[in-house]
Parts: structure tokens; C-alpha cells; sequence
């Protein structure tokens, strides 16, 4: 499974004119093949901040996700509202019981 963690810091107007284009990313992505979880979260202690957090059954999966006609929409977006700083992570890891 892949893991990507990241943060997008913006301001929170610019933040507002991309809800759209991610609430549309979400869906789309979510009903994509291999994707397990995918969700962007904006910190409610810090407007300006968003969280992303996703989960994939492979890195191919993830790979074929970064060429869908939605992404390059969302990066569009992102292109016209440009954030202060973006930083992903990406982890392999094995899904695991604590019991």
C-alpha cells in the first residue's frame, strides 16, 4: 500500500476558490481503481493550511491516478490560486493490527 501524506499552505481565499476543484478531485478520485482512501482537510486551527491524506493499493494505481483528465483540472487550479508552499510525502507501508 502507498501512503501520501502532504500540506498545502495558502491563504484562505485562495483556499475558497479551490474548494470546487477539490470537492471534484475527491469524488473522481475516489472511484478510481486502486484507490483506497483520498481526502484533502483544512486545519481548523489554521485556515490557510490543508491537509491531504491518501491511501493506494499500489504505486502503479497511484501513477495511472497522476495522468486522469481530474488531476490536470485540480492542477489548473492550483496553477491559478498558487500556493505559499506544497510538500508530499509518499511511504510504502503494510497494513498492520495492534491486537
Amino acid at each position: 500500500m502507498i501512503i501520501v501524506t502532504g500540506t498545502i499552505e495558502s491563504s484562505e481565499e485562495s483556499i475558497e476558490a479551490i474548494k470546487g476543484a477539490i470537492a471534484e478531485l475527491e469524488q473522481a478520485t475516489r472511484a478510481e481503481e486502486g484507490c483506497i482512501d483520498y481526502v484533502f482537510s483544512v486545519e481548523l486551527s489554521r485556515p490557510d493550511c490543508i491537509r491531504i491524506a491518501e491511501k493506494w493499493a499500489s504505486k502503479e494505481a497511484l501513477m495511472a491516478h497522476m495522468g486522469q483528465p481530474h488531476m490536470a483540472t485540480f492542477q489548473q487550479a492550483i496553477a491559478e490560486h498558487p500556493p505559499k508552499s506544497l510538500d508530499l510525502k509518499f511511504f510504502e507501508a503494510e497494513e498492520t493490527s495492534l491486537g
